[in-house]
């Protein structure tokens, strides 16, 4: 298990978030994460355009998740409690801004955590919804050959470390950092069969922070089509200097969530 006083969870406590103009709704799902956290969207990240990201989603209990299908999100696993049915959990999509009347709330039904997760890699989790949206969905990456080059990242969460989290999605991109690179980094924590890192190592100032756990890492593939590469997992503080971000990849679970999702029925 990692020292989570250094390597933190970007997930956020329900009762943690403060957002001026609205709250998210509280929910029995809270994140599984037993350290503790700066404070309640992307560091050095620029407003999104209405419709850039589509399948973008944010859940409740403070993370963020991207429509896998029409009915299924997904996220990240310490955002959540387990596998089972769970109806407290309310997905906003559609929209850019939170405040938006045409956001798009639907309840959860069930959560399937990954299967063997226990708070190092397999960093990922799927969320059924009571019914389908009517958005686009991304795909996800069932080959390590998107793994590198440039990325986008995008969420609602803090915009700086111990930050607030945020009303508009914010966006930027970040950099693919090797494994050895960042196991440097953190000092062996990383496990570079499930994990992938981004960052600008030399200067941080860009990165995804508290409240962006669960949200998509994507590029476009060689047909131009935006795919799922990494999902928001943890790292230290957020955008420092020295510690890129940490992302679940997600071309080693594709399968496992392609089975998962049909075992859920969405």
């Amino acid at each position: 298990m990692r020292n989570y006083l250094k390597a933190l969870k970007r997930c956020t406590a329900v009762g943690a978030i403060a957002l001026a103009g609205f709250s998210l709704q509280p929910g029995s799902a809270q994140a599984a994460d037993p350290g503790p956290r700066p404070g309640p969207g992307v560091v050095g990240g620029t407003r999104a355009a209405q419709g850039e990201f589509p399948w973008m989603v944010r859940l409740s209990m403070g993370c963020g998740g991207a429509l896998y299908t029409r009915q299924i999100v997904l996220t990240a696993a310490h955002c959540v409690n387990g596998s089972g049915a769970n109806t407290s959990i309310t997905a906003t999509a559609g929209v850019v801004d939170l405040n938006s009347s045409q956001a798009v709330k639907v309840k959860s039904t069930q959560v399937l955590q990954a299967p063997g997760y226990n708070g190092t890699g397999k960093d990922w989790a799927l969320i059924k919804l009571a019914k389908p949206v009517d958005l686009p969905t991304l795909k996800i990456a069932d080959t390590p050959a998107y793994n590198q080059g440039d990325f986008t990242i995008a969420g609602w969460g803090a915009a700086s470390e111990g930050g607030g989290q945020q009303r508009y999605l914010l966006k930027a991109t970040v950099p693919f950092v090797d494994d050895a690179t960042c196991q440097g980094a953190y000092g062996g924590s990383l496990t570079p069969a499930e994990e992938i890192c981004a960052g600008y190592l030399d200067t941080g100032g860009v990165d995804t922070c508290q409240g962006d756990s669960g949200g998509p890492m994507f590029r476009k593939d060689d047909s131009g089509a935006w795919t799922e590469v990494g999902i928001v997992s943890w790292g230290q503080g957020c955008a420092r200097p020295g510690y890129p971000g940490v992302y679940t990849e997600v071309s080693t679970f594709a399968s496992d969530i392609k089975s998962a999702a049909a075992s859920l029925g969405g």
